[in-house]
C-alpha cells in the first residue's frame, strides 16, 4: 500500500527537473482492475506507471522512496499554471488533487484579475454603476446593483449592493427599525441576474424580465450599513426563456436565496 509520504522543495526549474518530473502517475491495483473491467487503460501496463498493491508497486519498482507524494507535487505545480501568473509563496498541501488544486488556482487567478483591475482603473469592479445603468433599464431609486466585480461568461456572475440608511424604502420599512424589505433584495439578485444574461442578449433586441420565482427564502434582515453580494449562476438559457439559482449574502452569511425564471422579449415591448 501507501503509506504516509511527505516531501518538500524549493521550486526552480532545475530543481522540477530532478525531483519532481520522474515520478510518475501511481493508482491502486482495485482501482486498475476497475478501470480494465469498464474497458479502460487495457493497452498499458504495469510498467507504463505504477500500480501498487500492499505489497508496493507490481512489476515495477519506485524511482524515488516518496515517489507519490512527489507526483502530487507535480500534479499542483501543473494546476497551478493555469493561473497564468508567477505565483510566489509557501504552499502546503495536504491530501490534494487535480479538484482541489484547481480551486486554489481559481481564487489565484480571480485575485489577480481583481488586483490587476485596481491598478488599471483604480476599482476592482468588472462593471461599474454607470456602466450597468447602460444595460439595464432601471434607474434611481430601484436600481439595486452598484457594482460588478466577477463575471464567469455566461454561467455566473457576482455583483454589490451597498446598502444606505439614505435608500427611500428605509424611511417606511420600517421607522425605528429599519430592515431592507425581502422583495428588494430578490429583486437586486434578479437585476444582477439581467446583467449575466446581458452579453448573450447584446444586439439580439432581447430583455429578460421576470417570469416566476420558486424556493425563495429570507434568511437573515438586512439593515443600513450592510454589503449585499448578490451571485446568480446559470441553470438553463434557452431562446425565450432563462433560470438562475441566486443568493444574496452579507459577508459569508447566505441572507436569502431564490431560483428565479425569466422571459426574454422584445425590449420594444417593454
Amino acid at each position: 500500500g501507501i503509506g504516509r509520504q511527505i516531501f518538500s522543495c524549493r521550486l526552480t526549474p532545475e530543481s522540477f527537473e530532478k525531483h519532481l518530473a520522474p515520478a510518475r502517475t501511481f493508482l491502486l491495483e482495485a482501482e486498475a482492475k476497475q478501470f480494465q473491467a469498464r474497458g479502460m487503460g487495457t493497452h498499458i501496463g504495469p510498467r507504463d506507471l505504477l500500480v501498487i498493491n500492499s505489497d508496493g508497486p507490481i512489476k515495477n519498482s519506485y524511482r524515488f522512496p516518496d515517489e507519490c507524494v512527489r507526483h502530487k507535487i507535480a500534479d499542483l505545480v501543473g494546476d497551478l499554471a493555469l493561473v497564468g501568473r508567477a505565483v510566489k509563496g509557501r504552499i502546503v498541501a495536504y491530501k490534494s488533487g487535480h479538484a482541489l488544486n484547481q480551486q486554489l488556482a481559481r481564487k489565484l487567478y480571480e485575485a489577480a484579475q481583481q488586483q490587476e483591475r485596481i491598478a488599471k482603473f483604480g476599482t476592482d469592479a468588472l462593471l461599474d454603476i454607470r456602466q450597468i445603468a447602460k444595460i439595464l433599464p432601471h434607474r434611481y431609486p430601484f436600481l439595486l446593483v452598484d457594482k460588478v466585480i466577477e463575471i464567469e461568461g455566461e454561467t455566473r456572475i457576482k455583483g454589490i449592493k451597498n446598502v444606505s440608511f439614505n435608500e427611500q424604502f428605509f424611511q417606511g420599512h420600517f421607522p425605528g427599525t429599519p430592515i431592507m424589505p425581502g422583495v428588494l433584495i430578490v429583486e437586486a439578485m434578479a437585476q444582477v441576474s439581467g446583467l449575466l444574461f446581458a452579453q448573450r442578449l447584446e444586439h439580439t433586441g432581447k430583455l429578460a424580465v421576470l417570469l416566476s420565482m420558486d424556493n425563495v427564502k429570507l434568511r437573515k434582515s438586512v439593515v443600513p450599513g450592510d454589503q449585499l453580494i448578490l451571485i446568480s449562476e446559470t441553470n438553463r438559457l434557452r431562446k425565450r426563456t432563462a433560470q438562475c439559482q441566486c443568493k444574496a449574502m452579507v459577508g459569508d452569511i447566505v441572507v436569502a436565496e431564490a431560483q428565479i425564471k425569466f422571459m426574454l422579449v422584445d425590449d420594444e415591448k417593454v
